[in-house]
């Protein structure tokens, strides 16, 4: 149900705000599909007139054109003004409020998701859905107020030859009906491997340093010529459908405009009531009544095809969209405490096993171990918990359930900062602040807190700091995600691996940056066992095996000569 909601709630962003953009494009259509009535009717009346059988003088003729002309024009104006205004305003719609929807997803399910499927959805899919969909509504609407003005002029001079024209038609209007569900499942499958292609394209470029480490490209590039291959290929089946019924209609309609032609001639050859231009007329009206039929069912198939990319996408937004309680989260002012956690990435298989522990406010900790041990996780569902992550046992904020309160401001007051800081390709404020507002001096205050002065003296804030931050050292953007952090007053601070791919005299200016804020809780997985800052934390989290096998200061631990103090000689002996 909650998927069919959001299916609806896309879909009706092509009217919000639209509506009078729509209703004109319509008006326009069915204008532009009655011309075929008028351009018909005067096209017999000129060859009737032209033999001396006509009931009409070619001036008054002439006047009549001029006046379908006018009322042509006026269609095509109307098409002309709205239509573009009305796919405009209606794509904007639907990408921002899709984009919308994408961003309100919880970390755990979108962590957990192929970002293929969103770009996709927000590039190959809109244009089709523009194409097959949008584009189509109107060209329906002509193609209908034109079959039923082209049968309604036929009946109007020739009930018999009409029913000679509507039987003809059934061939046609069969193919299409035959074609029109095959035409719709390669639709889906173009969709399919479009978000295949984007996902190996996002993969080559953002592994484009190892590729060119390990010499790889001739391997990448026959990857991508696969994905590439399949994709051209289901394009070439689709586009090779198309052509296939477009040419079975057009033969099918040109045998039934053949067949219309003859049987009228018969008719005016023999007295019953048909002139040579009702013959002409009614085959000029045989092409808006034989292209209805052979198109409406792949208008059709077309989109039904567009409607399921956007169930599709309305499915991949429901999932796992779990927001957390109603509840605000208050400020941290005693500690969030673990009992008896246990995880699993997978049913059966636990990364995390009974983990109990309490980070108390406002104090430093350390998270250490070798890989695979747990680390990331552990501290991931202090950031997941309260979005639905599956786990057992309790994790509580202030001795409260954080279950209870809702996502949203569970990252107000809970900032992560990641090894591989994400900077937009704009000034160096707009990157700190988010692009938000926030008081000047509150700003500058962040700015010296995370150690950003000097390079904000050096290039100034306005400096653009390019795409994914290519013009800063990675010192620098991890001091811009401290500042972000410290900016939106956030209890506690999360920093996994961050220093992992510094130089050490960086690593270490960035962890002691860290270790001298204030009012803060953090919590740091590190690799790094350097004992001057190992001595600064005020507990150190030692896991192995998903589990935490001991806990301490520096002192305490190395005292204890077990797993810590094994860890840290064989770090030691490696320098």
């Amino acid at each position: 149900m909650k998927t069919k909601n959001l299916y609806m709630e896309l879909k009706s962003q092509f009217h919000k705000d639209n509506h009078v953009n729509f209703i004109l494009s319509v008006i326009g259509a069915f204008l532009s599909g009655t011309m075929c009535m008028g351009i018909s009717w005067i096209l017999g009346e000129l060859l009737d007139t032209a033999s001396g059988k006509g009931n009409h003088s070619i001036t008054d003729l002439l006047w009549i054109s001029l006046a379908v002309s006018v009322f042509y024009l006026f269609a095509s104006f109307l098409n002309y003004y709205a239509k573009p205004r009305y796919i405009k305003k209606a794509k904007r719609n639907y990408k921002e409020t899709l984009f919308r929807k994408l961003t309100g997803k919880n970390i755990t399910s979108f962590r957990s998701e192929n970002t293929a499927t969103y770009l996709s959805a927000l590039t190959n899919d809109c244009n089709t859905i523009e194409a097959d969909y949008l584009d189509k509504e109107f060209w329906f609407v002509y193609r209908v107020s034109s079959f039923f003005c082209a049968l309604a002029l036929m009946l109007f001079y020739s009930p018999l030859l009409t029913a000679v024209a509507v039987g003809v038609t059934f061939v046609p209007l069969l193919i299409s009906l035959m074609s029109g569900k095959k035409l719709a499942h390669n639709e889906v499958t173009v969709s399919e491997r479009n978000k295949s292609f984007t996902a190996t394209i996002s993969d080559c470029l953002n592994g484009f340093s190892v590729v060119k480490s390990f010499r790889a490209e001739q391997a990448v590039s026959g990857l991508f010529s696969k994905e590439n291959a399949k994709l051209e290929n289901s394009k070439f089946r689709k586009s090779r459908l198309r052509i296939f019924i477009e040419a079975l209609s057009s033969l099918s309609g040109m045998s039934a405009q053949f067949a219309v032609f003859f049987t009228g001639s018969y008719l005016a050859l023999s007295g019953k009531g048909l002139s040579a231009g009702n013959v002409l007329m009614f085959v000029n009206l045989m092409n808006f009544v034989i292209s209805p039929v052979a198109e409406l069912p792949g208008l059709l198939a077309a989109r039904k095809a567009s409607r399921a990319l956007i169930e599709k996408i309305a499915a991949s937004l429901e999932k796992s969209s779990y927001t957390g309680g109603d509840a605000e989260l208050p400020k941290l002012s005693d500690g969030i405490s673990f009992k008896d956690v246990s995880f699993s990435y997978e049913e059966g298989k636990e990364v995390l096993h009974d983990i109990s522990v309490d980070f108390e406010a406002g104090k430093s900790y350390a998270i250490v171990g070798s890989s695979g041990s747990g680390k990331s996780t552990l501290l991931n569902l202090i950031l997941s918990c309260a979005c639905g992550a599956g786990y057992t046992g309790e994790i509580s904020w202030d001795n409260e359930d954080l279950k209870k309160y809702s996502s949203d401001s569970l990252f107000d007051q809970v900032a992560s900062i990641q090894q591989n800081v994400f900077v937009f390709n704009s000034s160096i404020n707009d990157n700190i602040t988010m692009f938000r507002d926030f008081p000047e001096e509150k700003v500058r205050e962040a700015v010296t807190r995370a150690n950003l002065s000097g390079l904000i003296s050096e290039r100034g804030s306005n400096y653009l700091c390019g795409e994914n931050g290519s013009g800063l050292s990675g010192g620098e953007k991890q001091r811009i995600s401290i500042a972000r952090s410290l900016l939106k007053d956030s209890s506690v601070l999360l920093a996994d691996e961050i220093t992992s791919a510094l130089d050490s005299q960086t690593a270490y200016k960035i962890s002691s940056d860290i270790l001298d804020l204030k009012d803060i809780t953090r919590v740091v997985v590190t690799h790094s066992l350097d004992e001057k800052l190992m001595k600064r934390y005020d507990r150190i989290l030692v896991m192995k095996n998903g589990r935490i096998e001991e806990q301490g200061t520096f002192d305490e631990l190395m005292a204890k000569r077990k797993y810590f103090h094994a860890l840290f000689t064989a770090e030691c002996l490696s320098m």
